[in-house]
């Protein structure tokens, strides 16, 4: 009696079918990675938040952003950009721009809230300053703006864009200080999601477009009509679910009551 194997049709059959059970298993594995590093990059939002206003809490100003462009380890990666004090070398002065009011952070370099107030700051986190991972769950830089007059240097100020009852003597800004942070539903016609916001922190998500790697490299800038405004490095961002962008943004309210409670202000 003879034994018969498996024809050669048998065996392809075998096979498709443990491809397609394979496949099914990858799908699901695959979208619960990325749930999970979602998970993992707000939370990680929402210490940076803490720690953000923590931070001016302590020193009565946020902090600068840190140069995007510097390979993790150089002098100065991950350090808030700022010039020293009128007088000083010791002393943490404005933030530091290549240019007046250039909106780019660059250690030592010209102090442009001085010459802008208003203006706005677009950098990386300044992750070793803050004493915070520098990455997210995908390996790149929390991108991080900053309205200058909210990181500034804490005492001596008196253009708040407001009118306070008193100028503080602890805090860069006042009570009734706005920032130039502006956060939409969408690119083109979106609604307002927050406005007047001090500061704001993003992460570019899973691809990662428009983001800082640990090499101060920038990956691909996004094709992504919504993520290429929170790529720009103006103070107009997009808040909407159908790209991977993750946000998060300091309430001026927040921030207020919080250095309130710390004695920075009034």
């Amino acid at each position: 009696m003879t034994s018969r194997g498996f024809t050669l049709t048998e065996l392809a059959v075998v096979m498709a079918i443990v491809a397609l059970l394979l496949g099914g298993l990858l799908v699901p594995l695959t979208a619960q990675m990325d749930l999970r590093n979602r998970q993992e990059t707000e939370r990680a939002l929402a210490a940076i938040r803490e720690a953000l206003i923590g931070f001016a809490a302590i020193h009565g100003r946020l902090p600068c952003p840190a140069p995007a462009a510097l390979a993790t380890g150089s002098l100065g990666a991950g350090i808030e950009a700022t010039t020293a004090a009128s007088g000083t070398t010791a002393t943490v002065g404005p933030c530091g721009c290549t240019a007046a009011a250039s909106g780019v952070p660059s250690a030592g370099g010209v102090a442009c809230d001085e010459a802008n107030p208003t203006a706005g700051l677009s950098g990386v986190l300044p992750w070793a300053t803050l004493g915070l991972p520098e990455a997210d769950a995908w390996g790149n830089r929390y991108s991080y703006r900053v309205t200058t007059r909210f990181a500034r240097v804490a005492s001596g100020q008196t253009a708040f864009g407001c009118t306070p009852s008193a100028n503080p003597v602890a805090a860069a800004f006042a009570l009734c200080s706005g920032g130039d942070i502006l956060v939409l539903s969408a690119a083109a016609g979106g609604s307002p999601l927050a406005s007047g916001l001090p500061a704001l922190v993003l992460s570019h998500g899973r691809n990662g477009h428009g983001a800082y790697n640990a090499a101060g490299a920038q990956q691909a800038m996004p094709t992504n009509g919504d993520e290429a405004a929170n790529a720009d490095g103006d103070g107009s961002f997009v808040g909407n679910p159908a790209t991977d962008d993750q946000l998060v943004w300091i309430p001026p309210g927040v921030l207020m009551n919080r250095m309130l409670a710390a004695g920075r202000l009034p």
